[in-house]
């Protein structure tokens, strides 16, 4: 009887084992972007973008990973939510059938234009990453056995895109290093980003990807960073900064449009961080933040003149700081910019779908 009953709780456990881990809604994640979602692609670069050093890492299970946070980024909220039992790998250690579940190219100071970013040393660009992407893909190829497999398998996969906020903050908007600002208008400047932009989706759905979500850039002009340098009062968010950022979304916006139109096989659609970003600032208290003008780690005015040191001291009230150093939001901005992302709260989140209807498609 009591080996009847063993048994049956054993059986009872394992049934509730499954109910609990089931399958992902999309099989696999590929992510490519900056230091917003680097996981650690920039840990062995001679670079000063990186972020394997204690305080980084503070609130996360493994510690300094290379991710630019306190804790999670925006795609490990997204990972979890997708349903994955562990965070996408970084391009740098994934090895064999681990690159099934998908890969995060992302790395830190990198743009979409090739020169964005030199002056902090190594980084992959936009076009780099694609091109380590396309040699994943020959590497699915063989693990699965076929084209046809691989192209059925990579078209149910998630591709998440973020990259432009280093080709205003570490190109246009930074004189002393780049002469972008004087050969191009905001509105032109946007236009050359995107044709770029395009140019590697293009190489991307060559390569089997057919669901695209392109990640729109924040509100630059209202990191600590900023506000340290060009904000009189402290809080007042660079608008000129800002502006050549809605211009650059807008024409994400009209890109996903026109490739939803062109490509009928495959589905486009925008993330608008910068509106997220804006209804975080704009009403702090309902996401329970004190401090939107300040990073939780840094030195100096709004610790934002220098971003956050080896072993310095990081504030405690980490969940009520939206910024956890001069340019990065912490944990806590992350998890609603991440929810927000997957699962739309206001219509203007997503356009044309959230990131859970773009895996249901």
């Amino acid at each position: 009887m009591a080996r009847m009953c063993l048994m049956l709780m054993m059986i009872m456990v394992a049934m509730t084992m499954n109910i609990a881990k089931s399958d992902p809604i999309a099989p696999c994640y590929f992510i490519f972007g900056d230091s917003l979602v680097d996981n650690g692609n920039n840990n062995q670069l001679q670079s000063l973008a990186r972020a394997n050093y204690f305080p980084y890492g503070i609130d996360f299970a493994a510690g300094p990973t290379g991710r630019f946070c306190n804790g999670r980024t925006t795609v490990d909220v997204i990972a979890e939510l997708l349903g994955f039992d562990d965070y996408i790998t970084p391009y740098a250690s994934a090895r064999g059938q681990d690159i099934l579940r998908g890969v995060n190219y992302a790395s830190a100071a990198a743009g979409i234009r090739d020169e964005t970013g030199r002056q902090l040393g190594g980084r992959i660009a936009f076009a780099g990453q694609v091109a380590n992407h396309v040699n994943t893909v020959s590497q699915v190829v063989n693990i699965l056995g076929d084209q046809n497999e691989a192209s059925n398998y990579l078209s149910k996969c998630i591709y998440s895109i973020g990259l432009g906020s280093n080709d205003y903050l570490n190109n246009y908007f930074m004189p002393n290093f780049y002469s972008t600002g004087n050969q191009f208008s905001p509105e032109s400047y946007a236009d050359d980003l995107v044709t770029r932009y395009t140019e590697q989706l293009r190489i991307l759905y060559t390569n089997g990807a057919r669901k695209f979500a392109l990640i729109g850039v924040g509100a630059i002009g209202c990191s600590p960073n900023e506000l340290a340098q060009n904000s009189r009062d402290g809080r007042t968010c660079d608008e000129r900064i800002n502006s050549a950022n809605r211009i650059f979304n807008s024409k994400l916006i009209s890109m996903v449009d026109a490739f939803n139109q062109n490509t009928p096989d495959a589905k486009f659609t925008y993330i608008n961080a910068y509106g997220i970003f804006q209804d975080i600032v704009t009403n702090p208290a309902r996401y329970g933040f004190s401090v939107t003008n300040a990073g939780c780690c840094g030195v100096g005015r709004n610790n934002g003149q220098i971003t956050c040191l080896p072993g310095q001291a990081p504030c405690l009230n980490r969940n009520e700081y939206v910024f956890w150093d001069a340019f990065h939001p912490g944990e806590a901005a992350n998890i609603v910019i991440g929810r927000r992302s997957f699962k739309r709260e206001a219509a203007s989140d997503a356009h044309p779908y959230d990131i859970q209807q773009l895996a249901s498609l």
